[in-house]
């Protein structure tokens, strides 16, 4: 099993287990309160958001990735169109580190 596809199964166990958050507004959100624990975006994700997204994390020092692209992603979580996951769990955020490293 590739690299990639531990991660896809990972974010999807993540998503499982309800320890993730989508949306936009979702994910800083749970920047802010510091529930999220690694941000992971996707490789195709659009200028503006990536901005937003990266800023909120370092001023709240949540570590980010980029990853592979939205369709993967999306398909990793049974959602379409998605370009932001943020992992809510310090166990699955260590391990996909770990993956992404």
């Amino acid at each position: 099993m590739s690299n990639e596809q531990k991660i896809l199964n990972m974010v999807g166990l993540a998503t499982r287990a309800q320890r993730i958050s989508v949306g936009e507004d979702q994910i800083i959100k749970d920047i802010k309160q510091g529930r999220a624990k690694l941000l992971l975006l996707a490789n195709d994700i659009g200028y503006q958001t990536h901005k937003k997204m990266t800023d909120k994390c370092q001023s709240y020092h949540v570590p980010y990735r980029t990853v592979m692209n939205r369709d993967q992603l999306s398909h990793a979580i049974g959602k379409s169109g998605r370009v932001a996951v943020a992992i809510t769990d310090e166990g699955f955020a260590n391990k996909l580190s770990s993956l992404l490293d």
